[in-house]
């Protein structure tokens, strides 16, 4: 296998033409269809992920690829592999599908679980994060840093919810509302990995979700890091590569956001729920 700095170089042009190829797809008429009531896939998520794990296989031949696509349709491979291409082609389909400009590709190469490269890239704005374990990260070839914000109280935060948001009674409604009452403001943007890259640029303070996949995480986890931020669980302990939520932050405001998850929120009322 090349050097990782090799590798990753290569994959800047790897994840650059993959963007190119969404924006061919962008703002035009879309074949469309659902994994479920909402969870779409569109010829633009099938074509991008096409090519990028042809282009990994062939810049690594002996790694495997865990694509979203795959996965969900029964492919993919296990996660225990010492090396692990975890690619999602693109983050923010619902976005892309109604022409909301605001959807990334997201690359990361693990070792045992752990991400070693991580790349985000945003085709609208051109905008591509890159970080290598231990080696920082930069934003079009600058380094970045997480933001400076020293209380929630001062901080805009950013979240999703589920696909199944009107069935999971761990929907994340009443922890957004927590979050509201204690935060400068909140951000839906609809997708993940392009909000874990802001948490790293300093736009975002920080980040949760929950029922997120490996696909959605692995790139942004290490960019958030190399950033100087911290990544964990709710509770607080080590972020896992199979773990469905995450906290990212600039690391000083992360006590807080822990505070808020593990002390129980009033639930919603039931008749609230029900009318979603």
């Amino acid at each position: 296998m090349e050097t990782l700095e090799v590798i990753l170089q290569d994959c800047h042009s790897v994840i650059r033409e993959a963007g190119a190829l969404l924006m061919n797809h962008f703002d035009r008429p879309l074949n469309i269809r659902f994994k479920g009531q909402f969870n779409m896939v569109t010829e633009a998520d099938l074509a991008s992920e096409r090519f990028i794990i042809d282009a990994l296989r062939q810049l690594t031949p002996e790694i495997p690829v865990m694509s979203e696509e795959e996965a969900e349709s029964g492919g993919g491979v296990e996660r225990d592999n010492c090396w692990m291409w975890v690619v999602d082609p693109l983050d923010g389909t619902t976005n892309f599908a109604h022409g909301f400009p605001h959807f990334c590709i997201s690359i990361a190469l693990t070792h045992a679980g752990i991400p070693e490269l991580g790349l985000i890239y945003h085709p609208f704005t051109q905008e591509l994060w890159s970080a290598q374990r231990g080696r920082g990260v930069t934003l079009n070839d600058h380094p970045c840093h997480v933001s400076v914000s020293q209380t929630l109280e001062i901080s805009i935060l950013a979240t999703g919810f589920p696909y199944r948001v009107r069935e999971l009674e761990q929907n994340n409604l009443s922890e957004f509302c927590a979050f509201r009452l204690r935060s400068q403001g909140l951000r839906r943007t609809g997708a993940a990995a392009l909000d874990l890259a802001y948490v790293a640029s300093g736009r975002l303070d920080g980040f949760w979700e929950r029922w997120l996949k490996p696909w959605d995480i692995a790139a942004g986890w290490l960019i958030v890091l190399e950033a100087g931020g911290s990544v964990t669980d709710f509770d607080g302990s080590e972020m896992r590569i199979g773990l469905p939520r995450i906290i990212a932050s600039n690391g000083l405001i992360h006590g807080e956001m822990i505070a808020v998850l593990t002390h129980p929120w009033p639930r919603l009322p039931s008749e609230y729920l029900d009318a979603l």
